[in-house]
């Protein structure tokens, strides 16, 4: 598929459900090339959450991947037919990311790595954390979410991370991209996130909000060896 066609349909979706697509344009090439540079075919099985038109997928599959190692999780469903025209082989759920926490969506997988084009900026509290909480539950032993944002600070709130047992890392900004972006690797900080399990108690996630609520809004981005709070 060309890159007119993408951004055409991208562009009448964003018109149609402008916090849910959250940009006028489907992400860049270079952007693309920084989200999945860490990733390969030795990469067994990655989750992408809300791909779009496929831009990163299409970045994963060059760099030696098959759809078959893909799970794509699209909540529109135009975008959701697009890639299944453009990616057979992968599995494509249409439906929340907010539901990853539940059994259901890539419950019986262990993913080597997660991408995701979710604009968490626009989000609630509340929905961010059922997302990154949903992500930690699907992660390998030695996985990582790659999370990029048009914001100047990490999209995932510190208390959210602390939480979660994740830390965040900066990788880079493309400046060039329009609009400009930064990319995020978020991963554990121990072994044991306090994720609940099948066997614990569910702490609900107005709880979880109330907590964020009371801590300082600061949000921690980490920098090679030196914290920033920004």
């Amino acid at each position: 598929m060309s890159q007119m066609p993408q951004r055409l349909t991208f562009l009448r979706q964003w018109l149609a459900h402008p916090l849910r697509v959250g940009s006028v344009l489907p992400s860049g090439t270079s952007l693309a090339h920084l989200m999945t540079k860490a990733i390969d075919r030795n990469t067994e099985s990655v989750l992408e959450l809300g791909p779009g038109t496929g831009v990163f997928t299409e970045a994963l599959v060059k760099r030696g991947l098959v759809p078959e190692q893909l799970t794509l999780v699209e909540l529109d469903e135009r975008f959701a037919y697009l890639l299944t025209r453009r990616f057979p082989g992968a599995r494509i759920v249409q439906g929340s990311a907010a539901r990853l926490s539940g059994a259901g969506i890539g419950s019986d997988v262990a993913y080597g790595a997660v991408i995701s084009g979710l604009p968490l900026l626009s989000m609630p509290s509340r929905t961010v954390f059922r997302i990154v909480e949903g992500v930690a539950r699907r992660l390998g032993p030695s996985g990582n979410l790659y999370q990029f944002t048009y914001g100047a600070r990490c999209p995932v709130a510190h208390a959210i991370l602390e939480r979660l047992g994740l830390e965040a890392h900066l990788l880079g900004t493309v400046i060039w991209n329009l609009p400009p972006a930064s990319v995020y690797r978020i991963s554990r900080t121990r072994v044991d996130p306090k994720v609940t399990s099948a066997s614990e108690p569910h702490v609900t996630s107005d709880a979880h909000t109330a907590l964020i609520h009371k801590q300082n809004p600061t949000v921690m981005c980490w920098e090679g060896e030196r914290v920033s709070r920004q």
